[in-house]
């Protein structure tokens, strides 16, 4: 893990009090200690005053909340600080404000030789269609332009890009004017991305981890690989994270291990796991995720890219040399796939070693019976996003015109994994939905499917603590004595409670429930404000504390 580590020989130490301090230690504490980079204490304003002649600064909370940061448990960070610093098409309504966006953007950029853009989503656009080549060839004055889908698995291209890939048309994925899929979306992904200057890509980057510390994240987990950015770009962000500046970063790299030299290269990267989006299939808006049953709009199941067979020499591999693996897999036969290779690993290097690795797989969205109870048998942790679900969910969403109502409404079953006792850790898959933890958290507990919500304390653990987990580590994301100092501070309305049973008032501000409280998330209300982000005992947003 990429992390700033403070002088042990001259530890700063910082008071804060007059707020809420999110702690199990102590339900009612108003106060906290930070020494170098750990917290030291937590307890209630009455015993801070014994702090404050000790100390190097005092921060007064003025009723503020303190929580730990939270943990992206699923980030694309070049392609995210793009997406903020380029060509944006996420909430875009219509094919005609696309196509205006597009050519407004070529006309802006006149030296990119390459426009890049990403957020479309044509399946709610009254036209019911992506923009044609030809459309966006006259949009662009013929430049090249690489437009990704708003899930990323497939892009809309002009024809000046195809003519920068030999052979594309040739390759599988390649249709003559629809969007790309499959090995034809990755060539023209890599020659586009190929044209990113290094000064290009370090300011998209920067860009990313500066609006994550500007919402309270302090770690996110990069998942990157061959399929999606270069070496390049991978060890360039780690390199910008060990600066202390901004979020802790864990990488991950996608690529398959078949061996103890495999596994070593990928630890020579930076990368703590062979995991990430390492594609077991697709997406469902891209008609890619590989499925049972045929989808409802189209006459085929999808796209597998690994079968059991793969999946159990990886993971076997991985485990053998001590290496995190997991995959990105999102329809039920890729999940099936994924199951049932990790259980044949686990019968050739055993179930316990299997599970104490902690491999992970993204997304999992579209998880049956026998799959979920797989999750725990096999320790597998779940690295979701809620927000697709707020997106793509409920009756009239993308997932039931994909896979129709009765299928749609069983997709992302956060209930039933926590009650499996899945480990779950919260994500947004960033640029695919943006960086927003508290309605990411929102978006767990108002599930649109309301049997798979969870409690706010559930999704906010796993927001939290459920990350540090996820890369192996037991004692962190929460606000403890010994915990690493990553938190934030919030200015925010009552906290509250909310009550276990659905029959009852769904918040509680009574403080005999000795349990900490969260802001209320319920839709509509206003999220939480971001004051300060501390890494490591660093603020990275916020008025500096050294």
């Amino acid at each position: 893990m990429s992390e700033h580590i403070p002088d042990p020989a001259s530890p700063r130490t910082v008071l804060l009090r007059g707020g809420e301090v999110h702690s199990p230690a102590d339900p009612f504490a108003t106060a906290m200690v930070v020494e170098g980079d750990r917290i030291a204490w937590v307890g209630e304003e009455g015993a801070a005053d014994s702090f404050a002649d000790g100390v190097d600064e005092v921060v007064r909370l003025d009723g503020a909340l303190v929580a730990p940061a939270f943990t992206d448990a699923h980030v694309h960070t070049t392609a995210t600080g793009l997406a903020l610093t380029g060509l944006d098409l996420l909430g875009v309504t219509s094919l005609s404000d696309a196509l205006a966006r597009v050519r407004a953007y070529a006309d802006a950029r006149p030296a990119d030789r390459i426009l890049l853009g990403h957020g479309w989503d044509a399946s709610a656009w009254p036209e019911g269609r992506p923009p044609s080549r030809a459309e966006l060839d006259a949009a662009t004055g013929g430049r090249p332009l690489y437009l990704t889908r708003v899930d990323v698995h497939s892009a809309v291209v002009t024809t000046a890009l195809l003519d920068l890939v030999p052979g594309i048309r040739d390759r599988v994925g390649f249709r003559a004017d629809a969007p790309l899929t499959g090995d034809a979306h990755h060539a023209v992904r890599r020659a586009a991305f190929a044209t990113v200057t290094p000064a290009q890509r370090a300011e998209a980057q920067a860009a990313t981890l500066a609006r994550a510390a500007a919402l309270g994240i302090g770690s996110i987990h990069e998942c990157a690989g061959p399929q999606i950015s270069g070496e390049d770009d991978f060890t360039a962000l780690l390199a910008l994270a060990r600066q202390g500046t901004g979020p802790r970063v864990v990488g991950y790299w996608a690529e398959l291990v078949a061996s103890a030299k495999d596994a070593e290269r990928i630890r020579e990267l930076g990368a703590i796991g062979a995991a990430g989006d390492l594609f077991a299939d697709g997406s469902l808006g891209s008609h890619t995720a590989h499925l049972h049953a045929p989808y409802a709009d189209a006459d085929h199941t999808g796209t597998a890219q690994l079968d059991a067979d793969a999946v159990a020499a990886h993971v076997a591999a991985c485990t053998e040399a001590g290496l995190q693996a997991g995959f990105h897999a999102i329809g039920d036969a890729a999940l099936t796939g994924v199951v049932d290779g990790v259980r044949a690993a686990a019968e050739r290097v055993g179930t316990d070693r299997i599970r104490a690795a902690r491999h992970r797989v993204e997304h999992a969205e579209m998880l049956t019976g026998a799959t979920l109870a797989g999750f725990a048998e096999l320790a597998l942790t779940a690295s979701v996003q809620p927000a697709f679900d707020a997106a793509w969910g409920g009756s009239d969403g993308m997932y039931a015109a994909r896979l129709g109502a009765e299928r749609a409404a069983t997709l992302n079953p956060y209930a039933a994994l926590l009650k499996a006792g899945v480990p779950l850790a919260l994500g947004s898959d960033s640029p695919v939905t943006a960086l927003d933890p508290w309605g990411t958290v929102r978006a767990a507990v108002f599930h649109r499917t309301p049997a798979h919500g969870i409690s706010a304390r559930a999704a906010f653990t796993a927001h939290t603590r459920g990350g540090w987990r996820a890369v192996g580590r037991d004692d962190a994301g929460v606000l403890v004595p010994g915990a690493p100092a990553d938190y934030a501070v919030w200015r925010t309305g009552d906290l509250v409670v909310q009550a276990p049973d659905e029959r009852v008032e769904r918040w509680s501000t009574d403080p005999r429930s000795g349990t900490p409280g969260l802001p209320d998330l319920t839709p509509g209300r206003d999220l939480p404000v971001c004051l300060r982000t501390v890494v490591g005992g660093r603020t990275v947003f916020g008025p500096p504390n050294e």
